[in-house]
């Protein structure tokens, strides 16, 4: 069974097989050759993988996060956010942090965030002087907060996997993703200092009142998500769903922006990005029953038993193991392969679920701006045209605070779960 559950997977992953197919032909062998079983059930499993009702979210916040990028919604946030700021070091890389933070809270998606990051705010860090280097890698990184607050769609695919509540889940990300936005922010304001970069212009109550007109429909956007939830007027699905409905009416009834063909666009990038991440959360939940089934899970917590290890040795070997993962593989594949595995070690030793969901995305977070495939990389390469050695010198420092977060995520475990109790009273 090794050969099939272990060796398989890693050859086929090695020669570049997309991981829905990996996991798809370690399970058919696995079925067929070891345990004998008819391939219905195959079919089976992988249809029940999906038949879940928090799934459906998926594809109403990825449509949700299309409508409000190409409804002009993302855009007025950003002027909000500028509007907002005096005359402070570093004003433009702030905006762009707080806008990235706000807008990927919106979508959940950290590759649409600095998709509409790279757009707005790339021409404005050029004015001011900063290097193409420091503004990719505060863009790539910026983005990669989305997926952290909520309404996180690695979260609702963690929730999927582990038996979690996608709410606690929420609440759980909340001070973690914030804790991230306020370091960043130092940062930014520490370059802006040392380096004289230009000053901003001073805070105007007339640029703020127009920006706020302007952008106070898209501003309750997360607040409509959130309170919702929280305030228990609607599930997160249900959310997901209103927040599609309301970003077609801002957009399309209020500012006037979206047209018939942004509509359409939306909808086919949903259908497909949908797709993609269904069939492999299908293949995955066939692979996680395997392992389950054939005491995969039992044997490692038996083998971390025996070696009794100090729980921070064992949170500090699967950050590691994540990092590197986080890098090579995107955040929902790996979500769906590694849950089943780590999910019995870390409930062995102590470690609330939640918990480690929040380690589990904040991890996966860092690899969404890692080389050499870091998904946000290669959105912003695209957009910008900036050369990769330039966009990889600039990541390092953004890198490290992320790294610096993580550590306090992983070992005070009280700026995840304060949130939960906060708000979930429990």
């Amino acid at each position: 069974m090794i050969w099939t559950l272990v060796v398989l997977p890693l050859v086929m992953m090695l020669m570049g097989f997309p991981i829905f197919l990996v996991l798809l032909a370690a399970s058919a062998a696995t079925m067929a050759f070891t345990m004998h079983m008819p391939m219905v059930a195959l079919q089976q499993y992988l249809f029940a993988s999906v038949n879940a009702y928090a799934l459906l979210a998926l594809p109403f916040f990825i449509f949700a996060g299309e409508l409000m990028d190409r409804g002009g919604i993302a855009q007025r946030l950003i002027e909000l956010m500028r509007a907002s700021m005096g005359r402070v070091p570093g004003k433009v890389p702030l905006t762009g942090i707080t806008s990235g933070a706000v807008f990927g809270a919106i979508t959940g998606v950290g590759a649409a965030s600095v998709a509409t990051l790279s757009k707005v705010m790339l021409p404005s860090l050029r004015e001011d002087k900063y290097p193409d280097s420091y503004s990719s890698g505060l863009l790539v990184s910026a983005g990669a907060v989305g997926v952290i607050l909520p309404p996180s769609i690695p979260m609702i695919v963690y929730a999927a996997a582990a038996d979690e509540s996608i709410p606690r889940l929420y609440a759980a990300g909340i001070f973690p993703g914030l804790l991230i936005v306020g370091l960043l922010c130092l940062h930014a304001l520490w370059v802006g200092r040392r380096h004289d970069m230009p000053a901003s212009e001073a805070f105007s109550i007339r640029r703020f009142v127009n920006a706020f007109r302007r952008g106070i429909w898209a501003a309750g956007v997360p607040v409509l998500i959130i309170g919702g939830i929280y305030g228990g007027i609607f599930s997160p699905t249900e959310a997901a769903g209103v927040a599609c409905l309301y970003a077609f009416l801002v957009s399309w009834g209020v500012m006037r922006h979206l047209t018939l063909k942004d509509l359409l666009e939306a909808a086919r990038t949903t259908v497909m990005f949908t797709s993609q991440i269904m069939i492999v959360i299908a293949c995955a939940g066939v692979f996680s029953w395997l392992i389950t089934v054939n005491q995969v899970s039992g044997q490692l917590v038996a083998l971390i038993d025996a070696m009794a290890l100090q729980p921070w040795v064992l949170l500090l070997a699967i950050n590691i193991l994540l990092l590197i993962v986080g890098c090579l593989v995107d955040p929902l594949s790996a979500i769906l392969l590694l849950t089943p595995l780590l999910l019995p070690l870390i409930t062995a030793v102590g470690v609330d679920p939640v918990h480690f969901g929040i380690i589990l995305t904040v991890n996966l977070a860092i690899g969404l701006f890692t080389p050499p495939f870091g998904i946000n990389i290669f959105v912003l390469q695209s957009l910008s045209r900036i050369d990769l050695r330039v966009i990889y010198g600039g990541i390092l420092p953004f890198f490290a605070i992320y790294l610096l977060a993580l550590l306090l995520v992983t070992y005070v475990p009280e700026i995840s779960l304060f949130g939960v109790s906060l708000l979930m009273g429990n």
